[in-house]
């Protein structure tokens, strides 16, 4: 009985404080002022009455919750401890080490897995074996759970030669995978270009700006003019951004010198930074199709932003630019349209904080609202194991036991020999190229406009018109309307 009457008392003396008629804040600081309040008798409870409580413990807990305060503010902003700090700081000050890795930007905290989205050719991760989608769940012992994606690429990162150990879990692997990845120089770009010879098209893919972008576009766009190509495919897929003057130094090469790229406004709508094109335009006379999808973000989704608007300003200006056409294929990008800066603040933690956004030149923002692309085409996925499985077992004549065969299968073990050979990361990204939709259907898009072009009297003077001739007869991803038919049968009598 006495133990019942302390635990109502005790229950009695708190709850008038969870019925206070307390007025709710009118702004930032009251609010602020009203909840630190409560934070400092929540403390005070702590050291008095917590059976078990250590200033370790204390110190962990505070950048947990300053960090869950900036990560609920929004998704970008957050605390970094002293430990993540430093490693910040030292990996932009001075040289640091990596394992290679494309990573999904759009994870929380609370995710207990990062996703790779692609591997950095021939770095220390492709070589050891990672795969693009393969989800790391532990860094050196440590669940990822709870863990912010900075303090987890920090870890990834290091000394020249040192391990760092990773599990992963892959799709249709039933185990966890472990893996001992050196880290090692990571290339600065990763980019990779083909010619597709019977089609006389150039496709270059990045997948982050770096200072060494642009000179190598420039390169390829010089041999494409050379070679008088259909076009070209700029593939910004999974491209999580990078440096944002290297975007706009690209955007250079194709339009007017001077031409506005991205503006920042702070919050009250006043313009912090403008960014113009400081170079002459090189690009050729040819079509520029740019393929994005949902990782296609910041600096990605700008550069195919401000070259879509201006490809449209060429129609109503009167005087002569160097504006291409241009073209946007793919799936709907991020829409990360914001700006961190990272401050220094006491007990040697830095706040990563949102401080502004990024406006096109038409005065729109890609925040949360992404780019559209002109033609929208959903990617097709490698059939499953198990489909695979599924379709060599059944369906086919030739899984009927004892069927007829036209002739021995002679190169049958030639050919496991030749499966079973290392291919370089340029061969398997050829593989996987020939296998996808999205590229494929960029060929045929350049091809129908280059047809439509010399044999064609249509009216392709702008972007816009461009865009519509190709609507009316390209069919892919595209809404049909089906009307049934009816048939008599009695006429048919």
């Amino acid at each position: 009985m006495n133990r019942i009457s302390l635990y109502v008392f005790g229950f009695l003396i708190i709850v008038p404080g969870l019925f206070s008629d307390e007025k709710p804040a009118q702004n930032f600081d009251e609010a602020i002022y009203n909840w630190s309040r409560t934070f400092a008798e929540v403390f005070q409870l702590t050291n008095q009455k917590h059976y078990q409580v250590n200033v370790d413990k204390v110190k962990e807990c505070m950048t947990k919750s300053l960090d869950a305060f900036l990560s609920c503010v929004d998704p970008h902003s957050n605390l970094l401890d002293p430990k993540t700090y430093k490693m910040m700081m030292e990996m932009t000050s001075g040289e640091f080490f990596g394992i290679g890795v494309v990573i999904d930007n759009t994870r929380s905290t609370k995710d207990k897995q990062l996703v790779i989205i692609d591997t950095i050719a021939d770095g220390p991760a492709d070589k050891a074996g990672i795969k693009p989608f393969d989800k790391i769940v532990e860094i050196e012992g440590k669940a990822l759970e709870g863990m912010s994606t900075d303090e987890a690429t920090a870890m990834l990162k290091g000394e020249r030669n040192t391990k760092v150990h990773v599990k992963v879990i892959r799709e249709n692997q039933p185990e966890i995978l472990s893996f001992d990845i050196t880290r090692d120089v990571v290339k600065e770009q990763n980019s990779l270009c083909f010619y597709i010879e019977d089609q006389n098209i150039y496709y270059l893919s990045l997948s982050m700006f770096s200072d060494n972008a642009t000179r190598q576009l420039e390169k390829l766009l010089t041999k494409a003019q050379e070679k008088k190509a259909k076009g070209l495919i700029l593939d910004l897929r999974n491209n999580s951004g990078g440096l944002l003057n290297a975007a706009v130094d690209i955007a250079g090469l194709f339009v007017d010198k001077g031409s506005l790229i991205v503006t920042t406004k702070d919050k009250h709508g006043k313009i912090t930074e403008s960014y113009r094109t400081s170079r002459t335009p090189i690009a050729p006379a040819i079509p520029i199709f740019i393929l994005i999808n949902n990782y296609t973000a910041s600096a990605g989704e700008i550069l195919a932003g401000a070259l879509k608007i201006h490809a449209d300003k060429t129609e109503n200006s009167k005087k002569k630019n160097h504006n291409p056409m241009v073209f946007l294929i793919g799936t709907k990008t991020f829409g990360k349209g914001s700006v961190q800066e990272v401050i220094p603040v006491s007990n040697n933690c830095a706040v990563k904080i949102t401080t502004a956004l990024y406006f096109l030149p038409n005065d729109t923002s890609v925040q949360a609202e992404g780019i559209t692309p002109d033609f929208e085409i959903e990617r097709f996925l490698p059939p499953s194991e198990q489909q695979q499985w599924v379709a060599k077992f059944y369906g086919r004549e030739q899984a009927l036991a004892n069927h007829i065969k036209l002739s021995p299968d002679a190169k049958k073990e030639e050919a496991k020999k030749e499966e079973a050979k290392v291919k370089s990361w340029t061969e398997r990204a050829k593989q996987v190229l020939l296998a996808d939709n999205q590229f494929s259907e960029a060929i045929t898009l350049i091809n129908v406009l280059d047809f439509a072009k010399e044999n064609c009297s249509v009216d392709l003077s702008s972007r816009q018109k461009a865009v519509d001739f190709i609507h009316a007869i390209f069919v892919s991803n595209k809404s049909l309307k089906l009307v049934e038919v009816k048939i008599d049968k009695a006429a048919e009598k």
